[in-house]
């Protein structure tokens, strides 16, 4: 039996979108074609992969199944065709590396930078996701490694430990809480707030910090980038709560003030996500040994 790569890549396209006429826009193929590759592919392997209805499909126990297995694949031959392609230009191996915005924005530019001038074989694809999308990620073979926040995810994933972060108020410079070398969050709920997006750790944090305070989160507006929250933040429109390392990258061009918060909360623990029981890549031990490095040398 041979399997497609092309039937196997619209399979998991259907997966990932939830639909054939957006996952055969995806993948550039008409939809009727994309009907009859998926019954192929039944055909070839002697199951049933989604259960049809005239309510639309629905994914059976084995599509899941083959979602894992069929990205492992994806991936071994993208990592094939890509060291093949390059293999002039010495890139002979590459990482899926998932992580969340703290990271992006606090520690992963020279890291990386560092990590590819010292293995310049190793290419690295990385792609932003909160931190619950990381851990399905990493679970489910469409990463090889995550960065996220300390949490319970699950026996499927293997958390090492990588960088730890604080929370900081992030308030205009004229606020009457900029001078305050220190607050606590229920100073902070009396007026407006800036967010982060509805799945982030750090609106999820504010949520249960207000509900453990008994006081309502008055959220104004909420962005999806720490270079937003803290726009915001300088025109008056609210208080932001966002990692310290990130908001110093703004703080001095938006005149924003930084005040400490004395929650235990803030002090945040980043970790690195690798899927637990499986030996990980050369390139991907690479990288994560690369990461850990860092964390030991930093102050």
């Amino acid at each position: 039996m041979k399997l497609d790569p092309v039937s196997l890549r619209l399979f998991v396209a259907v997966m990932e979108e939830s639909a054939i006429a957006r996952a055969a826009a995806r993948e550039h193929i008409a939809p009727s074609a994309a009907s009859r590759r998926l019954a192929e592919l039944e055909q070839q392997l002697g199951v049933e992969l989604f259960a049809r209805s005239n309510r639309g499909m629905r994914a059976t126990e084995a599509a899941q199944a083959l979602l894992h297995l069929a990205r492992g694949v994806l991936n071994e031959m993208d990592g094939i065709a890509l060291q093949m392609r390059d293999y002039g230009s010495g890139v002979r191996g590459q990482v899926r590396l998932v992580a969340n915005i703290s990271a992006i924005t606090q520690f992963l530019p020279g890291e990386l930078q560092s990590f590819m001038a010292r293995h310049p074989k190793v290419h690295v694809r990385l792609q932003e996701q909160i931190s619950s999308a990381i851990a399905r990620s990493v679970a489910e073979n469409a990463a090889d490694v995550g960065i996220l926040n300390d949490g319970h995810y699950g026996e499927q994933l293997l958390l090492l430990p990588y960088r730890e972060d604080e929370l900081v108020l992030a308030v205009p410079a004229g606020h009457a809480l900029a001078r305050r070398r220190r607050v606590r969050l229920s100073d902070a709920l009396p007026h407006d707030l800036v967010s982060t997006h509805p799945g982030s750790a750090i609106h999820h944090q504010l949520l249960r910090a207000a509900a453990d305070a008994g006081l309502p989160l008055k959220l104004r507006m909420q962005v999806t980038s720490y270079d937003a929250l803290c726009l915001m933040v300088a025109a008056g429109l609210g208080l932001g709560v966002l990692p310290r390392g990130s908001a110093r990258l703004y703080q001095r061009a938006l005149d924003i003030r930084l005040v400490t918060l004395d929650e235990p909360w803030a002090q945040r623990h980043l970790m690195l996500a690798l899927r637990a029981g499986e030996a990980p890549s050369g390139a991907t031990r690479l990288l994560v040994e690369h990461l850990q490095a860092h964390r030991e040398a930093a102050p």
